[in-house]
């Protein structure tokens, strides 16, 4: 279900974008102001409008930790603003003076690409504001343009109705000609990055004129060059698309039109789930927050509307938990055994024939979660377990108990790839794979920011909570 949370009305004219950060909403205007807003409550801050472009605001976008918004205007500038104080950081001229329509940020904040109105396109050094390389593509308007997760290649879009992918050097990677027939309006990566075998997989989605949002394979070879593969079309509004958004976690989808709906899809099967009809005229704007499940649609109406997108079954997961710690035998509670408490465990151990070590256990309160993370060195040091042998007891035990989680009914998506275990927190890493929040920090701390998946380098070590799978989760322990 998706409710209706609140609509601002501050602007004046046409809202043009709308951007998130992890605490701030952001918004931009014809009215040539920016509007930022606390996400806790949706309430204005104090040096909200922003004020320093001179006609009107295309585009804006934060930086990853949040400290920086960019934004563009018709008034060929790029403006860079602190969110601690309001204030202008950097102005930077687009080359060429012309309006500029579409700026993006890497999600490494290192790099920033700006797209004008003359087909020419500008890569900036982030940190220092300072111009890179310029590039462009004739007879064209840049409208569109977004960086794939690892930050190392863009796509862009255009009136032409061409997505172009290019690398940091702006080399051209791959051209999708005709992409969408009269026009691309939008396009946005998936925070995915699949990998397999000896290719890596983005997902990417694009709007446009004629009235189709479009899911694509972006598909990089180990001998470096790529392909775009169309995977989904879909026609869920009436009218042409202007705006697409992705969900942190990849699984949502949203798009706005000139029929005035905002829809919402199940991203990975392509199917419709919502179609929302508040706002009364064109929709050229939406986001998803990467923190919470809130959406933002902007409107030619002048207005924002707040979005949540709610599960229906929040109220259950405490009477699911209570449920699991109330049964007397631990055999049967093992579906979730994080959920168990400190006499589930002392249970188990009866069952196991490792009563010796129940005093031990409970003078350590060691309850479901406690139990799926001991090791030889805490039982050895910490729990004082002299006997290796016992240790290893212990330890095959656990481990069997993993693997009946497995075995037991539990989709395997849900089940954190390091512990094997039932996820309560999942949050998605910069491989693109979800884990449980507390292994995965565990994980980065103690091996050197590799992915427990790939082997790989982790780019960044930033976690986005996982909302709609950990309410895929609460859905199935209630069903279950």
């Amino acid at each position: 279900m998706v409710s209706l949370v609140c609509t601002l009305n501050d602007h004046r004219d046409d809202v043009n974008w709308c951007a998130f950060s992890a605490t701030l909403l952001a918004t931009c205007s014809g009215d040539k102001t920016l509007r930022i807003y606390n996400t806790r409550d949706f309430s204005e801050l104090p040096f909200s409008p922003l004020t320093g472009h001179g006609y009107s605001v295309h585009c804006c976008c934060f930086s990853t930790c949040g400290q920086f918004l960019a934004s563009c205007s018709t008034d060929a500038t790029i403006v860079v603003w602190s969110m601690v104080s309001g204030e202008i950081e950097a102005v930077l001229e687009h080359p060429g003076r012309s309006p500029v329509r579409i700026c993006a940020l890497s999600p490494d904040s290192a790099h920033m690409v700006s797209g004008a109105s003359d087909g020419s396109l500008a890569l900036w050094d982030f940190p220092s504001k300072q111009l890179r390389r310029t590039g462009a593509v004739n007879d064209t308007t840049m409208v569109a343009c977004s960086f794939s997760p690892c930050s190392q290649v863009f796509v862009t879009g255009s009136t032409y109705g061409d997505l172009r992918l290019w690398d940091l050097n702006l080399n051209q990677l791959h051209a999708e000609k005709n992409a969408h027939d009269l026009g691309v309006s939008c396009c946005t990566f998936a925070p995915d990055i699949l990998s397999g075998g000896p290719v890596v997989q983005f997902r990417l989605a694009s709007c446009g004129q004629d009235s189709l949002l479009k899911i694509w394979a972006v598909i990089k070879f180990s001998y470096g060059a790529y392909k775009m593969q169309l995977l989904h079309t879909l026609t869920g509004q009436s009218a042409p698309v202007l705006s697409c958004s992705y969900s942190s976690d990849g699984q949502l989808l949203v798009s706005g039109s000139v029929d005035k709906t905002v829809t919402v899809y199940d991203a990975k099967n392509a199917v419709l789930l919502y179609t929302l009809s508040q706002h009364e005229r064109y929709v050229t704007a939406c986001s998803f927050s990467p923190t919470s499940p809130i959406i933002a649609t902007g409107s030619m109406d002048k207005t924002v509307n707040i979005w949540k997108v709610e599960d229906g079954c929040s109220g259950h997961e405490e009477s699911a938990h209570a449920s699991a710690e109330g049964k007397t035998s631990a055999g049967r509670s093992k579906l979730l055994v994080s959920d168990w408490s400190e006499e589930d465990v002392s249970l188990w151990l009866v069952e196991e024939r490792l009563e010796g070590l129940v005093d031990t256990f409970r003078a350590n309160n060691i309850d479901g979660t406690e139990l799926l993370c001991l090791t030889k060195e805490t039982l050895a040091s910490e729990l004082h377990i002299e006997s290796m042998g016992l240790r290893s007891k212990v330890l095959r035990k656990v481990e069997e108990l993993k693997n009946e989680s497995v075995c037991s009914g539990i989709p395997d998506e849900f089940l954190c790839p390091i512990t094997r275990e039932l996820m309560r927190e999942p949050v998605i890493a910069a491989d693109g794979y979800s884990y449980e929040k507390e292994a995965i920090e565990s994980w980065i701390n103690t091996k050197n920011r590799s992915s427990p998946m790939t082997n790989l380098p982790l780019l960044t070590t930033l976690l986005t909570p996982n909302h709609t799978l950990k309410m895929a989760i609460g859905r199935w322990k209630t069903s279950h």
